[in-house]
Parts: C-alpha cells; sequence; structure tokens
C-alpha cells in the first residue's frame, strides 16, 4: 500500500524510487552537500531548503561528511488539494522547477524544522477518524512558511525570456477562470501566438508538468463550485462549463472527481 507522508534525516533516500509520487521538502541543518536535478548542479549547506516534486528525478547525490538533514515528503496531489487554483503555489512551483534550493534565515529555518517535527510525530495517527485532514492542516502551515522565503527570493529572481513570459501569460489567462468554458490547449496557444506544440512544450519544459494539467487545475474548483450550487441542475451546469453533452461532462467529473455528477452531489448531502 502506497504511503502518502514520510519524513526522514537520511540524505541518500533523497531520490528513492518510492518518493516519485511525492514532493520533497528537505532541509540542510549543517554540514553541506549536493545533488543533480533537471541537468543542473546544486550544492547546499546550512539552512538550505530544497523543494522538488518527484524527486525519483534527482540524481547523483553527495554528501560531506558533516552533512545533517531532515526531510518531509508528501504526495504531490495531495498537496496540491489543499491551495486554490490561484495561489501564489502555481508560480511558486515554476520557479521552484527552474531552481529548487531556497535561502532561509535562522528563523525561517526554526520555523520550517517544527513544522516537519509536527508533522513526524503526527504521521502515525491513522486510527483518527479525521487523519488526512489533520495532515492536510500541519501541511498547509509548511507551506505557507515555504511560501514566505520563497517569495522573498523570487522578488530579486525575476525571468524575463520568452518562455517565461509564455507561461506567465498563460497563468493570468487561467486566472480569469476562462478554464470554465474553454479547455483545450489549441484556445490558449491561439490566444498566445503560438503554435499548441510550442505551448505543450514550453510550459513541460519549464515547470515540468503539462498545459492540461493547469487547464484541469483551475477548472476543478469551479465545477465543484458549481456541483455545489443545489439551485443548478446538471444540464445548466454543462451547458456553463461549455460541454458537448451531458454524458461528456459526466466523463469529465468521473474522471477528475472519481465520481459521476450526481453521486459526487449526493456526497456533499449530510449523514443521517
Amino acid at each position: 500500500m502506497r504511503t502518502d507522508f514520510y519524513y526522514s534525516s537520511n540524505f541518500d533516500r533523497m531520490n528513492d524510487a518510492a518518493l516519485s509520487h511525492t514532493c520533497m521538502h528537505l532541509l540542510c541543518t549543517a554540514g553541506e552537500g549536493s545533488f543533480v536535478f533537471n541537468g543542473h548542479c546544486y550544492h547546499i549547506v546550512r539552512n538550505d531548503l530544497v523543494v522538488i516534486p518527484m524527486p525519483d528525478k534527482v540524481k547523483n547525490t553527495a554528501a560531506h561528511a558533516d552533512m545533517q538533514v531532515e526531510w518531509f515528503a508528501a504526495d504531490y496531489k495531495f498537496l496540491q488539494g489543499l491551495l486554490p487554483s490561484n495561489n501564489y503555489s502555481i508560480g511558486g512551483s515554476i520557479s521552484l522547477n527552474q531552481n529548487p534550493v531556497i535561502r532561509l534565515t535562522d528563523e525561517q529555518a526554526g520555523h520550517l524544522l517544527e513544522d516537519f517535527h509536527r508533522l513526524r510525530d503526527r504521521m502515525e495517527d491513522r486510527h483518527l477518524q479525521f487523519y488526512r485532514e489533520l495532515m492536510g492542516s500541519l501541511c498547509l502551515t509548511m507551506m505557507y512558511d515555504i511560501f514566505e522565503a520563497h517569495a522573498q527570493r523570487d522578488t530579486t529572481d525575476r525571468h524575463t525570456d520568452r518562455t517565461a513570459y509564455i507561461v506567465k501569460q498563460l497563468m493570468t489567462l487561467l486566472s480569469t477562470g476562462i478554464s470554465c468554458t474553454e479547455r483545450d490547449v489549441s484556445y490558449y496557444a491561439r490566444r498566445l501566438h503560438v503554435s499548441p506544440k510550442y505551448l505543450s512544450a514550453t510550459i513541460k519544459r519549464v515547470t515540468g508538468h503539462s498545459v492540461t494539467s493547469y487547464i484541469d487545475r483551475h477548472t476543478i474548483p469551479i465545477l465543484k463550485e458549481y456541483l455545489n450550487d443545489e439551485r443548478l441542475s446538471l444540464t445548466q451546469i454543462a451547458d456553463r462549463m461549455n460541454f458537448a453533452s451531458l454524458s461528456y461532462f459526466s466523463r469529465y467529473c468521473y474522471k477528475h472527481l472519481g465520481q459521476s455528477p450526481s453521486k459526487y452531489r449526493q456526497s456533499l448531502q449530510p449523514k443521517e
């Protein structure tokens, strides 16, 4: 059975294949070491934080004898689901894919270690009825502590080349809610005056994720909001979201929500 949460102080486990579905958060607490990610070698020292989705892509880890680390990894989709689609997390994930190392102050490193330890101490409480909600709350605290430090780094690290411009414009388009009715990659390519192939390749290279994944990430909260509104029939929602048919709308719901729209609505009803 796959585990959703991991904690360790072993640097050599950083790229364990078992972590391929997670996002890794590693803090160097002493000494120094290095690793290769996306073809680039990164050297880290005390108070350096490394944030990497799918850490099995990391290669050539090397640690000095005095190196000490602590890391926490959690299921990537679980973490993404904790944040609204238009959150800083989208731009942040793009930046981290280009440079996954964030330099922390002593205070920031201290807060992050506290976050790690709270998560470590509650990981085994799987018997609790609201275990995932509890872990989600603790993960959210950790992520906002990371965002604070990352945002400070990004104020002095702006990318101005064409690829970064394309990514930024796509995210700006998606933030308007246009994906409610437009979910085809070709639509966004036309708006950005590039080919669908170029757009797909650029987004994948810069962010590590597909255009479709970002479109879906912005669309799902809209879909859930409509389904939560009992005044709207399923046919009305399908029309509002520009689905060709009710059956196509149902297939989309099943793919992204794990159940049909009617079943999803039933799941929202209070249990007697």
